[in-house]
């Protein structure tokens, strides 16, 4: 999904001001402290995610905020962090790239093997605000089952899900060791965007506005 028809994601930085969101939920721990720990969990997360220990059991935001903060926070402040930690995870979805979803969907079953990190829900009300989630036809969130990719077992659920055979599948994605990595691990083939190529993938496009555009 990210850098595939989702941009502008992962918004952390040394210099990103997280406390602004978290004081628009009504939180009113300071401004530093907020900061702090947004910006500890995030590293929390971002050292284990090429991890290959952690494929398979991949913590959630609010394990990464408890345990980064080193803070006996109340559950309230967990969940408004953890929100936070969503506003600045989540990306946007540009026009043409709807469009270009709604295409493929008219031809193709689609589905969506997504890592995020935080709780699925913002970005499924993006979906629904777009009018796109109901063209995919099955969907695996790693925060749901804490399984990453390139694990093969996200991929495999989804295929399994939508009954189709492996070889009439193919993998679109931005990312030669998560999204192909994962697709061969599945025995699935792998169309790479967004820049990234690889001799074992069977094509590899600028972004999906060109290989929608090539295969119509």
């Amino acid at each position: 999904m990210n850098s595939t028809f989702m941009f502008g994601e992962d918004r952390f930085s040394d210099d990103e001001d997280y406390s602004e969101y978290y004081s628009s939920l009504g939180g009113k721990l300071p401004k530093n402290v907020v900061n702090g720990v947004i910006k500890d969990a995030f590293e929390y997360l971002e050292v284990r995610y090429p991890d290959v220990k952690y494929r398979h059991s991949f913590p959630s935001v609010e394990e990464a905020i408890v345990k980064a903060a080193g803070l006996n926070l109340p559950n309230e402040e967990i969940g408004l962090m953890a929100s936070t930690f969503s506003f600045h995870e989540h990306g946007y979805i540009p026009d043409d790239y709807i469009k270009t979803l709604s295409r493929l969907a008219s031809k193709f079953t689609l589905s969506a093997v997504i890592d995020i990190w935080s709780a699925k829900d913002r970005w499924l009300n993006t979906f629904k605000e777009k009018g796109i989630i109901s063209l995919f036809s099955a969907m695996s969130f790693s925060s749901d089952h804490g399984m990453i990719k390139p694990s093969s077992i996200p991929f495999e659920l989804v295929v399994n899900e939508l009954g189709i055979a492996k070889e009439h599948c193919v993998v679109v994605g931005d990312s030669v060791r998560r999204d192909l990595g994962g697709a061969m691990a599945s025995g699935i083939d792998c169309v790479l965007v967004g820049g990234a190529c690889d001799e074992k993938a069977l094509a590899c496009y600028a972004n999906l506005l060109k290989f929608e555009e090539d295969i119509r």
